[in-house]
């Protein structure tokens, strides 16, 4: 197998979907339809908040997207698999107020010693065909071009050898001013293991959907209805021609990834549940999960998603689902930080715009 092939493999595996390049360059709400209204359980938040984490008094809402709304992505079935809006039931439980960072990411490595995916010399068996030297540790890593591209190709992506989470665009690149940005290159078994050892463990996508929306019914946004409430961007989304070299603008303050916390909370206290890294989720994917889910009918409690996962596009590919967008989300080609729209990844892929945050039962 030619390394470019092995290659293009990874990026495909670790980019998990591909958008149309004729986007609205407006993201317009129309009414909502579909939706009911957000009944927020009245208990307490226990005391003793574990440090950095918030309560979600968990209760019942209307989990998906309304197609109806647009700007999310110019294709037939973008928002399908967020189809049927229906309605669920979460218990309450506590989230991480922020993505994980760098920081803590490195305090759970000298702890442990864990070793990350990305910092593993890919396998014969994961890659039959490829050739011995084209196995090499690794990640993708956004890569602007010098140029416009098709935005159905993925021009922008490149594997890069050492990529990995504390060397986040190659091994000449270090985090050691970066601790307070989001942790990325991290894969589901990654986003497990740090999840185990600090006594929590990932959000269903229920879950993380429920928190997101801070008791709004059907919004658009995390804050609002509005992209840029009073002229201002309350997300790290991307601004400019993308994904073209220096054309990133840094409109909403940052060009690439963002520290934690740099914009407003929603209504549960959360940072950056939509753009900065796309985080990941308990559930495996498949786009028709909501429809069974549905065809159940009635209220789903606590729905921990479907028992496999399954993407026609990669139908043997094993994939779980991912919220909230990243740095790289703009109206030309995704807009998947709009509230109840889904993201999907290979399970032992990783990218820098791919991280997590955790969640605690309350017994």
């Amino acid at each position: 197998m030619a390394k470019a092939t092995f290659y293009t493999i990874i990026i495909s595996k670790s980019v998990g979907f591909v958008q149309s390049a004729d986007v609205p360059s407006q993201v317009v709400g129309l009414p909502v339809v579909g939706f009911e209204p957000t009944i927020p359980k009245s208990t307490p938040a226990p005391k003793n908040a574990p440090v950095g984490m918030v309560w979600i008094p968990g209760g019942e809402f209307s989990m998906g997207a309304n197609v109806a709304c647009k700007g999310m992505c110019n294709l037939s079935d973008a928002t399908q698999d967020a189809l049927p809006i229906h309605r669920v039931l979460i218990d309450s439980f506590w989230m991480d107020a922020t993505e994980v960072t760098n920081e803590q990411f490195e305090k759970f490595v000298k702890a442990t010693g864990y070793i990350t995916v990305a910092e593993q010399k890919p396998t014969q068996a994961e890659f039959p065909t490829a050739s011995p030297e084209d196995l090499v540790a690794g990640s993708i890593v956004f890569t602007p071009t010098t140029g416009p591209v098709a935005l159905n190709q993925l021009r922008w992506w490149s594997y890069v050898a050492g990529a990995c989470w504390n060397h986040p665009t190659g091994p000449d690149s270090r985090i050691d001013m970066l601790g307070k940005q989001p942790v990325v290159h991290i894969t589901y078994e990654d986003a497990l293991a740090f999840a185990k050892w600090a006594g929590k463990r990932l959000p269903t996508e229920a879950e993380w959907e429920f928190a997101s929306r801070g008791g709004v019914m059907g919004g658009i946004f995390a804050w609002g209805e509005e992209l840029k409430p009073g002229g201002k961007f309350q997300a790290n989304i991307y601004q400019g021609k993308f994904p073209i070299e220096n054309e990133d603008t840094g409109e909403d303050g940052f060009k690439g990834i963002a520290p934690v916390a740099q914009y407003p909370p929603n209504a549960y206290g959360l940072y950056d549940v939509a753009g900065n890294v796309w985080e990941w989720c308990s559930d495996w994917y498949r786009p028709d999960s909501y429809a069974q889910s549905s065809e159940k009918g009635g209220v789903s409690s606590n729905p921990q998603g479907p028992s496999s996962s399954f993407d026609p596009d990669e139908p043997n590919t094993q994939k779980r689902v991912q919220r909230g967008g990243s740095f790289l989300c703009t109206d030309q080609y995704c807009t998947r930080y709009i509230l109840g729209t889904r993201g999907k990844g290979e399970i032992r892929s990783s990218s820098n715009h791919i991280g997590f945050r955790c969640v605690i039962s309350v017994p």
